[in-house]
């Protein structure tokens, strides 16, 4: 499967963006997808996964970030409210594959990023 991510941009601090992550290929219901992140100098870092089992939050976006995932559109989406500069980063969306959520090798089939820039 191949990711596409889209819907970054500049917002004010406090606003909201929606990400949008279309996959390509077959059985997307298979698959777990998750996003990351990567600010400028600093190395890229989890921000949410949803499972089988359900979603999971870094704690830095907990109650201010949802992700959800329509199947028969093939995308995933990570909506992004009451931002803060602290979120600017290159976002990612990518394939889970096993082991620990929060750890990024255990993810493939990156997708290419799109930027989301946080002005205050």
């Amino acid at each position: 499967v191949q990711l596409q991510a889209s819907g970054g941009g500049l917002v004010q601090a406090g606003g909201s963006l929606t990400l949008s992550c279309a996959a390509s290929g077959r059985s997307f219901n298979r698959y777990a997808f998750g996003w990351f992140r990567q600010a400028p100098g600093k190395e890229r870092e989890f921000v949410s996964v949803i499972t089988w089992s359900g979603r999971y939050y870094a704690d830095s976006v907990k109650g201010r970030l949802t992700i959800s995932r329509d199947n028969a559109k093939n995308t995933v989406y990570l909506q992004m409210n009451s931002l803060k500069p602290e979120d600017t980063a290159v976002y990612y969306c990518a394939v889970y594959v096993s082991g620990s959520y929060y750890i990024e090798r255990n993810y493939n089939n990156w997708g290419q990023g799109t930027l989301v820039t946080v002005s205050s």
